[in-house]
């Protein structure tokens, strides 16, 4: 029998809302250069999940939240989720009070705060993330 195996790797992504908006980066660099995607990157040696969601969203857009305050949605871990290989990814969502404001920053060519509900097709699969947080902030659980 021949054995495989393969490299999984781990991120984290998080659904940052404010006065019903997501807050989105526009990716910098390949893969889906210039397409919108929620912030998120690699859960570093020593991290955990909670701890990478929260360093990326303040490293790409500015906004500090307590690692604390996410709320995780789910893994997701659909083989071909990214066209670099197998990457599992957890995702958090979190508020922010009205006045929060960002900025692209780290890996972010821009940022924008969009409708939870507009949002339309984003990179990865951050669409269904993004539908999932929405259901989630409006569930009275």
């Amino acid at each position: 029998m021949t054995e495989t195996l393969e490299t999984i790797r781990f991120t984290a992504d998080v659904v940052c809302i404010r006065d019903g908006a997501v807050l989105l980066i526009e990716r910098g660099w390949p893969p889906h250069k210039g397409r919108l995607a929620l912030p998120g990157g690699h859960v570093d040696p020593g991290e955990t999940s909670r701890a990478a969601a929260a360093r990326e969203l303040l490293e790409e857009t500015g906004v500090h939240v307590d690692a604390d305050d996410l709320t995780l949605i789910g893994i997701y871990d659909t083989p071909d989720r990214d066209p670099r290989g197998r990457y599992v990814t957890a995702a958090y969502l979190v508020t922010v009070p009205a006045h929060t404001t960002a900025q692209a920053g780290d890996d972010a060519a821009a940022i924008r705060w969009t409708p939870l509900t507009h949002t339309g097709s984003l990179a990865f699969d951050h669409s269904a993330i993004v539908a999932a947080a929405h259901h989630r902030h409006n569930s009275p659980f």
